[in-house]
């Protein structure tokens, strides 16, 4: 690009999505320079006791430090701080990006065009930190475009102990299991509308489920909305980071273009 390349920063909590998100931006945006911040403790203190004011500080710190180090936009790829991330985001002076917003809007979107009075929109998830924020942001997404559904919410039991193991297999034969349990209920009960998987992890396992609802996944929605933010509307204009050169970034981050943590 002009005048130098684009930084987009990214926020993980899961080490081993640092990869897959550097090649999906990789390739949606070709020649923009990657930042990755990687912090586990957040995702497991969620986990444990809930998105509690030291995550929040947490989450405000490595978007502070994306911010400083030149990023141009930031993306969060964890759905369960997704919520602390917006708040922080207020006082930045660059774009912070939820990886399940394009997710939400979507689900909302199709819920629309379903048939029925109030149709449903079933959000699955591996941890119930994931749960909340990800329903909370389907209910306002769809408030937002006067859209009448139900949003229901599910754990997958299970997969995040398999996950957890090292089973990656068992992981995603109990989402795509569950996937099918929503699409296909038990009698008495209403099939959804619109499938939702709240986690980025889950996304493989939704290529297997095979059913006929719309699934909708978080990761390339998310690098979809980022790389509007770091597209310039202007190709002629200079890129907003044309003089700035990343730092090396805060503790647990890895170095610029990706190399994994």
């Amino acid at each position: 690009m002009a005048g130098g390349a684009m930084i987009a920063g990214l926020l993980h909590t899961v080490p081993a999505l640092a990869p897959t998100f550097d090649g999906l931006v990789a390739d949606a945006v070709p020649g923009t320079s990657r930042e990755h911040v990687v912090d586990a403790w957040m995702l497991e203190t969620a986990i444990a006791e809930g998105v509690t004011p030291a995550v929040r500080e947490r989450v405000a710190a490595h978007l502070r430090h994306l911010a400083e180090s030149g990023a141009d936009a930031i993306l969060v790829t964890c759905s369960s701080i997704g919520e602390a991330a917006e708040e922080a985001a207020a006082s930045l002076g660059v774009p912070v990006i939820r990886v399940d917003a394009a997710m939400a809007a979507e689900a909302a979107r199709l819920a629309s065009a379903a048939t029925g009075a109030q149709p449903r929109i079933a959000v699955l998830a591996t941890n119930t930190a994931t749960l909340g924020p990800t329903t909370r942001l389907i209910e306002r997404e769809a408030a937002a475009q006067g859209v009448r559904a139900t949003v229901t919410a599910t754990v997958v039991d299970g997969a995040a102990a398999a996950r957890a193991a090292g089973d990656q297999a068992t992981h995603d034969r109990l989402i795509a299991d569950a996937v099918r349990a929503a699409a296909n209920p038990a009698a008495g009960e209403a099939a959804a509308a619109v499938l939702v998987l709240a986690q980025a992890s889950m996304a493989p396992a939704a290529e297997s489920a095979g059913v006929d609802i719309p699934v909708l996944t978080s990761p390339a929605g998310g690098v979809a909305r980022l790389a509007e933010a770091l597209t310039p509307s202007d190709p002629g204009t200079p890129d907003a980071s044309a003089n700035r050169a990343a730092a090396s970034g805060s503790d647990g981050t890895s170095p610029e273009n990706g190399a994994t943590p």
